[in-house]
């Protein structure tokens, strides 16, 4: 199983979100709007509701480094 993670770049002004077999790079501004989207899928497909709570763990978890600094 791969790692999953989302890590901030500051310098680049990007943040990755890896999750089990995929991983993409986003701008930074972006990252409130990406946690909107996995909250309004959790709602809209709730049988995968496991796998939405725990990206967007990941995201808040970001959002919380990244205004911590």
């Amino acid at each position: 199983m791969s790692e999953k993670y989302c890590k901030i770049d500051r310098d680049a002004g990007t943040f990755t979100l890896q999750l089990a077999t995929w991983h993409n790079t986003y701008p930074l501004e972006t990252l409130e709007r990406w946690r909107d989207f996995y909250v309004e899928q959790r709602s809209m497909f709730s049988k995968c509701r496991d796998t939405y709570d725990e990206t967007i763990a990941l995201l808040e978890k970001a959002l919380e480094e990244r205004d911590a600094q």
